[in-house]
């Protein structure tokens, strides 16, 4: 196993001292006397992989990203990525572009890493990703959680099982990359936002899974795509929102989903791809149903990661749902926030909601 490992050093800073988020306030952090917390939590990640898997080989990037720490826990380093051109800042210093030029590093040349392993929050997984579907690679991501808020589903639960899933994984999933506005959320305002989609290792016996007791993200994927296929001759079309769980039911139907995007399908093609809202308009027939997945870990079905299914789309649709089990275990409801009032309360209510090949369960749109 070849890991790219990588730290933000300014991710978490802004947290204990009141500011909810280091993005664009990291001088205030230092003002108030805030203390790196990556670091800290980067030993701990390597010093576990270093005690599971010896063997592992690791790549990194200049301090202050990481070389000393990946040195300190006993590893060699295989590569020592420059980001800063021989002038390594200030911890304080580092940029989001200093992560892209890491992860482009990486996953480049002749011996590409098989992980990125990276310490941050939402912000720099937002990055790490962004990069990877820049460059084309299928190359999977980790995250060390060290942010202030952390919404996406590619973080291990902690940083001694962040190493564990890196020394252990066998297969992937694609899951949800997320952030926030942190100037609204200092305001009490929380509007998650799905960034990218990326793939994440699994390890079945140390994260929790989208497995459950009658199958996979993958079964369900599957029974929802012979759904569809049924309808082909028929001039169905149906718009397939973002989001892991549907971009599996995308794959299934053969195509290779929009990171983020809305595709639209109908009689066995697609028929847009990554569309907007007057391009999804358009590309409706007689027949429509919109399939979605609630995005992140606030249940939204709509209003959070999917603006292009606007107001005017959905009125012309029929509804289906889909999530793993696990998915709806974490929420209570499921919340729609249209920008129509109308509509949000004539959505309002039980639905059924797929989580299975043929398993369904209901669930109330508060």
């Amino acid at each position: 196993m070849h890991v790219g490992f990588a730290v933000n050093p300014v991710a978490g800073m802004g947290g204990r001292v009141g500011l909810k988020g280091t993005d664009g306030k990291v001088a205030e952090a230092v003002a108030r006397g805030a203390e790196p917390r990556a670091p800290d939590r980067a030993r701990r990640a390597l010093e576990r992989l270093a005690a599971i898997a010896p063997e592992t080989r690791v790549s990194t990037a200049a301090d202050p990203m990481g070389e000393r720490l990946v040195r300190d826990a006993g590893f060699d380093p295989g590569r020592v990525v420059d980001p800063f051109d021989g002038a390594a800042p200030d911890p304080t210093a580092t940029t989001a572009e200093h992560t892209a030029r890491v992860v482009e590093a990486f996953v480049g040349g002749d011996d590409p890493v098989d992980l990125v392993l990276f310490v941050g929050g939402d912000g720099t997984a937002t990055d790490v990703a962004t990069t990877l579907e820049e460059t084309g690679t299928e190359t999977p991501m980790l995250g060390v959680p060290a942010g202030v808020k952390v919404y996406s589903s590619v973080f291990a639960v902690s940083p001694e099982d962040a190493a564990e899933v890196a020394a252990a994984f066998s297969r992937t999933e694609r899951r949800e990359v997320m952030d926030i506005d942190e100037d609204a959320y200092r305001e009490g305002e929380v509007h998650p936002e799905l960034r990218a989609i990326a793939r994440v290792p699994v390890a079945d016996d140390l994260q929790s899974s989208k497995q459950t007791a009658s199958g996979t993200v993958e079964s369900l994927a599957e029974g929802v795509a012979d759904d569809i296929r049924e309808r082909e001759g028929e001039g169905v079309t149906f718009v397939l929102g973002p989001g892991s769980t549907v971009g599996a039911i995308k794959e299934e139907l053969g195509f290779e989903p929009s990171p983020i995007g809305v595709d639209v399908w109908r009689d066995g093609e697609v028929v847009l791809r990554d569309g907007a809202e007057r391009e999804i308009l358009d590309a409706l027939g007689e027949e429509n149903v919109i399939v979605v997945s609630p995005i992140g870990g606030q249940g939204f079905v709509f209003g959070r990661g999917n603006p292009q299914l606007s107001p005017a789309v959905i009125r012309r649709c029929d509804l289906r749902i889909v999530a793993s089990r696990t998915k709806l275990d974490d929420v209570r409801a499921l919340r729609v926030d249209t920008d129509d009032p109308d509509l949000d309360a004539e959505l309002a209510g039980w639905v059924r909601v797929r989580v299975g090949k043929f398993e369904t369960r209901m669930m109330k749109i508060a």
